[in-house]
């Protein structure tokens, strides 16, 4: 595995916790936490292919275009990478809106699952490296 991939993979696990921790405490800072767990994942995903993206837009377009359209992602885990950055801009720019507990809490369900996809999809790389 590169090293780029294994950095953004323990990034990625690493993102998770805080989440998980953050929640009882603020829902912004755990959707925030969760939405970069995803975004590290996919990038670890990327990298492995020497592919870099340093912004979320384009990542997420990455994500439909290269999973979800390509068949490799079903339609609805695109769609909650595209939910958990939606989340995170409300959660850290918005300031007429809060996040609520149940979308945070969503938000570290969709993150989980977008971790555990990548590691499945790439056992060798990932293999035995992540635990929900």
């Amino acid at each position: 595995m590169s090293n780029t991939a294994e950095t953004l993979w323990d990034k990625a696990r690493e993102a998770l916790h805080p989440a998980r921790h953050d929640l009882p405490v603020s829902a912004e800072a755990a959707a925030s936490r969760a939405c970069y767990a995803a975004f590290y994942a996919v990038s670890a995903h990327f990298a492995l292919q020497d592919r870099t993206f340093k912004k979320h837009t384009t990542l997420e377009a990455a994500v439909h275009r290269d999973l979800v359209r390509a068949g490799l992602w079903p339609k609805d885990l695109g769609e909650g990478f595209s939910r958990l950055v939606k989340l995170r801009y409300k959660g850290d720019y918005v300031t007429t809106e809060r996040v609520a507990p149940a979308d945070a809490e969503r938000a570290i369900q969709i993150a989980s699952r977008i971790l555990k996809t990548v590691a499945d999809g790439n056992p060798t790389a990932f293999h035995g490296l992540f635990e929900l």
